[in-house]
């Protein structure tokens, strides 16, 4: 390949990357539930016909992207490419064939161009109600989690599947809403197959396949060349969960070899009987992005990118739950799971990981009306899910981030996006002081969020906060990051995972954990005092007298 070509073939990739963004962003703009189209809890990307991923938006969560990378090989073995028609859609929401949980949906759709299929269009995104008991960690099985959609066409040519969308209007406790949510999902991904075909017609490309392997080659060179500067060994780490019955301690021994990195994840607590178990593709997931983002953070994702990361899970371990243990809320445990490899690759690129933060999100479903207080209630019935996050560990130049999601990367909904659709009120969301850990950069602050219904009326929340018993650790000698607290505003506490009633006249106050520090505390102290001297405003003598220094 000349260098002409590969110019345009590098123009072509950047069309693509802004194709599935612009699928992305019309499922953000005409997503029904709050948790798409405030948090962009979603993912959006394009697939070859052997069901490997060239591209994905920008907009969009690890453990939806690096999921649904999975996923379509799964679409293509129950429907293969040739099989398909132009108006088809193809959805599940199988947490084994999926994203890990009942709550999100996955849709699958092909593109055609003059009657031949050119590619797939994949997305995901966090619907707010599937039934069952809704998001919570109570369930014993899969089974009282919600509704349980098998891979099938939810649009067959075009036309609607009225049987499952009888269904899906009959499981939900928010019909509208889901049903939106699906019709919202299939519109993105035919907007996408739509401006694939304008790119193809406008390079006169008959066969996206010579992109796709300028594309795949270029991602795994390039991963494996940043893999090679990395000194070899096997790096161990350990970080624990709060669990549910009982602690959780997940144990990493990551081995960096020539051309590839393999995680053993040995040692790690079995599995639990309430659903923060994770299936092994959301342990791939955000396990993958954790090495990503040290590793090799500039390389595009993609499937050849990610190729070079192996995970060898044990049977029984919380991270490899099989069917049909419950999973519902598998973030709580998976989502720290960037620590756990930052932890290991903290002893091999030391300058280049960040402290821990708090990692997972602090997301309560919150429910009212009849079905929390019967013919007593003083609400109509409601559903709603609300994102939050503590604040993010220390990097290694910089101070973490305050209230911000990281490692799902989803964004803060708005307080009034949420009042907005139901019947609850934020009485405090800010800044929760002296939550973050010192060092020579600090971590990021939690929050502090006040939560009640209208009227003071009784409520309901499917508790499901981690990082209450186990502070997000510092790195370097940096302090640890503040614990959080779940409870109400008089000061009593209640259980941080589980489905529980806010009485009536009773508040939900939430205290989200701060990230961990970086390095010793007086580092800073001795920056700060330099920085005041060379901004003139105090003397190096009064700076002495001042400060010690």
């Amino acid at each position: 390949m000349n260098a002409l070509e590969k110019i345009q073939r590098q123009i072509q990739w950047n069309r693509l990357v802004a194709v599935v963004e612009e699928q992305a962003q019309i499922m953000i703009r005409t997503a029904f539930s709050t948790t798409v189209r405030e948090a962009g809890d979603l993912s959006a990307g394009i697939f070859d016909l052997q069901g490997r991923m060239l591209a994905q938006a920008v907009t969009g969560t690890p453990g939806h992207v690096n999921s649904m990378m999975e996923s379509v090989g799964h679409f293509l073995a129950k429907f293969p490419a040739a099989s398909m028609k132009p108006g088809d859609h193809y959805i599940t929401n199988d947490p084994w064939l999926g994203t890990g949980h009942l709550h999100d949906l996955t849709v699958v759709t092909p593109a055609f161009r003059r009657g031949e299929i050119v590619g797939l269009f994949a997305n995901t995104a966090h619907v707010i109600d599937v039934g069952g008991l809704g998001m919570g960690p109570d369930g014993r099985s899969v089974f009282e989690e919600g509704l349980y959609i098998p891979i099938v066409k939810c649009f067959d040519q075009g036309a609607p599947n009225e049987t499952f969308f009888d269904f899906v209007r009959m499981g939900s406790r928010t019909p509208v809403e889901l049903e939106g949510d699906i019709y919202s999902l299939c519109a993105c991904n035919d907007a996408g197959a739509k401006r694939l075909v304008e790119m193809m017609d406008e390079y006169g490309m008959e066969s996206i396949d010579p992109l796709a392997a300028y594309i795949f080659d270029a991602s795994l060179t390039a991963t494996l060349d940043e893999i090679r500067k990395l000194p070899k060994g096997t790096y161990r780490g350990t970080i624990k969960s709060d669990g549910y019955e009982a602690e959780v301690t997940l144990k990493a021994a990551m081995t960096i070899k020539e051309d590839e990195i393999v995680v053993d994840y040995a040692g790690t607590s079995g599995l639990s009987g309430r659903g923060i178990n994770v299936p092994a593709a959301y342990c791939r997931a955000y396990a993958c992005f954790g090495i990503k983002c040290v590793v090799a953070p500039e390389i595009p994702n993609n499937w050849a990118s990610l190729a070079p990361f192996r995970m060898e899970i044990p049977e029984g371990c919380i991270l490899n739950a099989p069917r049909p243990y419950p999973v519902s809320v598998r973030h709580v445990v998976g989502q720290l799971l960037p620590d756990l490899m930052m932890g290991c690759l903290h002893q091999a690129v030391p300058d280049r990981v960040n402290a821990e933060g708090s990692s997972a999100l602090w997301n309560p479903p919150l429910r009212g009306g009849a079905q929390v207080s019967g013919s007593a209630a003083e609400l109509p019935d409601f559903e709603i899910i609300t994102f939050n996050s503590g604040g993010t560990g220390a990097r290694p130049t910089k101070d973490g981030l305050d209230g911000t999601a990281f490692p799902s990367g989803v964004r803060t909904m708005p307080v009034e996006a949420t009042e907005n659709v139901a019947p609850v009120i934020f009485w405090q969301n800010q800044i929760r002081a002296d939550s973050a850990g010192a060092g020579r950069t600090r971590g990021g602050f939690g929050k502090i969020m006040e939560i009640g219904a209208k009227g003071e009326a009784e409520f309901a929340v499917n508790a499901i906060f981690d990082r209450v018993a186990n502070a997000p650790k510092g790195r370097d000698g940096g302090g640890d990051g503040a614990s959080g607290w779940v409870g109400f505003t008089d000061g009593s506490t209640i259980r941080t995972k589980g489905y529980q009633v806010v009485p009536k006249g009773k508040r939900l106050l939430l205290k989200l954990p701060g990230g961990g520090g970086m390095g010793d505390a007086k580092a800073r102290d001795r920056a700060l005092v330099e920085r005041d001297v060379a901004d003139g405003l105090v003397s190096p003598d009064q700076a002495k007298a001042l400060y010690g220094a």
